[in-house]
């Protein structure tokens, strides 16, 4: 039987766990998380990487082993290549990681697949979380970036809507924790983080940035997402732990342009990237086989 890991690659952290197939969740005692600095040196972060994945596995069959691991773009998800050219891994750029973590691991490449990080949350909230049993989905990350997939009964794709234009601007900078932090600063001339600090404010200015945020996101849902004709909208990112306060302008923003979309929030937040990439692996697998 396949012993999968998942892996969630961000620009300060690794983050995995072995995962149940029979149960769709995270072990959670063999999570690990260890902090990686994406602008290090290419040894620095293979042997940080690497170190990590051989806790994991050093008590499993490596003929067995599967590994998922999901990461930023841009990405050759599959020939497992980083062609990110400026900011975080700029010291990987190019470098076969597939060849990379085989080699070192002992393993083949045939047992790692990499997917989109945004992809990857939609795979984890279909396979274990909030969105198990639908068909057609679209998935909506919010949070220091904007991320969207949709999964149309086969596999999650990275939709890449995050440029799209969108007033003077383009959607991102509406829609993510920075529009939140600029926005209070304008009406207040005060400084806050994010969303839980907004939260504390008086019910007055919350209620008045909130419902900008529900016009913003509405407006993108009409644009972008109504075109996908999805069965259910799902919501991650942590500015969807903010959603009781968007949420009735959202809907009735939303009922105005007919648009009756079930929206879902995550079940499983940071848990969904792990488990996404885990449950793609199993399924390229089962397809190469």
């Amino acid at each position: 039987m396949k012993q999968i890991v998942g892996i969630d690659v961000g620009g300060s952290h690794i983050t995995m766990a072995q995962v149940t197939t029979e149960n769709r969740e995270i072990i959670a005692s063999t999570y690990l998380r260890e902090h990686v600095d994406s602008l290090a040196e290419k040894e620095v972060i293979l042997s940080a990487w690497v170190s990590a994945i051989e806790k994991l596995i050093a008590n499993l069959d490596r003929n067995l082993v599967l590994i998922g691991v999901a990461m930023p773009g841009p990405f050759d998800y599959e020939n497992g290549i980083s062609l990110m050219t400026h900011g975080k891994f700029i010291n990987i750029l190019n470098l076969n990681i597939k060849k990379e973590l085989a080699q070192r691991l002992s393993i083949s490449e045939k047992q790692i697949h990499f997917v989109n990080d945004a992809a990857a949350f939609l795979e984890g909230e279909i396979f274990g979380g909030a969105v198990q049993n639908y068909e057609r989905v679209f998935g909506i990350t919010l949070g220091t970036g904007l991320g969207s997939t949709f999964y149309d009964g086969t596999f999650a794709t990275d939709e890449d809507l995050w440029d799209a234009p969108y007033k003077e601007s383009i959607f991102e900078n509406y829609l993510t924790t920075n529009w939140f932090i600029k926005r209070y600063k304008e009406l207040t001339g005060e400084d806050i983080s994010g969303t839980k600090d907004l939260l504390e404010k008086s019910e007055d200015i919350r209620t008045l940035i909130f419902d900008e945020y529900a016009d913003h996101f509405s407006d993108f849902v009409v644009q972008h997402v109504k075109n996908y004709n999805p069965n259910v909208l799902v919501i991650g990112g942590n500015i969807a732990k903010a959603y009781p306060y968007f949420q009735e302008k959202l809907t009735r923003n939303l009922e105005e342009n007919n648009i009756n979309l079930p929206i879902k929030i995550s079940a499983i937040f940071e848990d969904a990237a792990i488990l996404g990439a885990a449950s793609y692996a199993l399924k390229q697998s089962s397809n190469n086989n």
